[in-house]
């Protein structure tokens, strides 16, 4: 495995690949690697010949500082990792290098850029659209490994594609989940082990409610998981939207469309983390 920081050098690697070729698969990510990043890498690898990871902390995407600051920065375990499940070349460039001048471009997808983390974290998807459209720049890829856990960053990365009129195939993949049902994040490191066993009921209410919209309007639905969840002392819902899966807009009743899902973020702890996760009730 090769790791490279400057774009003029994983370009000449790529290039090299091309005309052997190869098919290249690519892995975006922003560092901290567990589990979940791991499968994307490992279907990466199964599906292409070439597998490239990107490991860079976009500050364009934070709209907390804060976040920015705390954002857990492990790269030489992330390239253990990596090297083990057979990537072929980690991509880890500076600030400098991604944005040699501030990016000024404004992507705006509605409704899938301004409901949900669009409502509650401005900027958040520009940043990420930003960042995703530059590292497709550089590596132009066949296929792209995203984790369905964030699942409005998906469609939000789909709009993009059709929106620059690009190639790549975007390819979704399972949530994976700790033991508990806790859906792997970088930022469950920053969990006490307390934290962690009070975060698995986000997951849990989520799947007891599956049940309860057997028998339950949409709307008792929603209220009730976020009570439920909210009743964990520790546990504090920010939203909990049920959405049709593709334009993400909000339903009124279970037959407004054949894909419902339920998106939900929480903050967890004293110093709150925050938490997304998703259940799917039709489709």
């Amino acid at each position: 495995m090769k790791v490279f920081t400057k774009i003029v050098d994983l370009q000449d690697a790529l290039s090299w690949d091309r005309k052997q070729h190869s098919t290249i698969g690519f892995v975006p990510t922003m560092g901290a690697l567990h589990a979940g990043h791991a499968s994307l890498v490992e279907r990466s690898v199964k599906d292409n010949d070439v597998t490239v990871v990107s490991i860079f902390l976009n500050p364009t995407q934070f709209n907390d500082k804060s976040d920015l600051e705390h954002y857990p920065q492990t790269l030489e375990a992330d390239c253990e990792m990596l090297e083990k499940m057979g990537a072929d070349y980690v991509f880890a460039p500076s600030v400098d290098e991604i944005y040699p001048t501030p990016d000024t471009r404004v992507f705006d997808f509605p409704p899938v850029t301004t409901v949900m983390e669009g409502a509650k974290r401005p900027g958040h998807f520009n940043g990420v659209c930003q960042v995703v459209s530059r590292l497709f720049e550089i590596v132009q890829p066949d296929k792209a490994y995203f984790g369905e856990k964030d699942w409005q960053q998906i469609a939000v990365i789909k709009r993009l594609v059709e929106f620059v009129g690009s190639s790549i195939e975007i390819v979704e993949c399972p949530i994976v989940r700790e033991e508990s049902g806790l859906a792997m994040s970088s930022r469950n490191e920053r969990l006490t082990a307390n934290e962690r066993k009070l975060a698995a009921n986000i997951y849990k209410t989520l799947r007891e409610s599956l049940d309860k919209a057997k028998t339950l309007t949409l709307e008792e639905t929603r209220n009730w998981v976020i009570s439920d969840i909210n009743a964990h002392e520790g546990l504090e819902v920010e939203y909990f939207s049920i959405v049709d899966g593709l334009t993400l807009t909000d339903l009124d009743n279970w037959n407004d469309s054949p894909y419902v899902v339920g998106c939900i973020t929480v903050y967890c702890g004293e110093t709150p983390i925050r938490l997304i996760d998703h259940i799917k009730y039709k489709g």
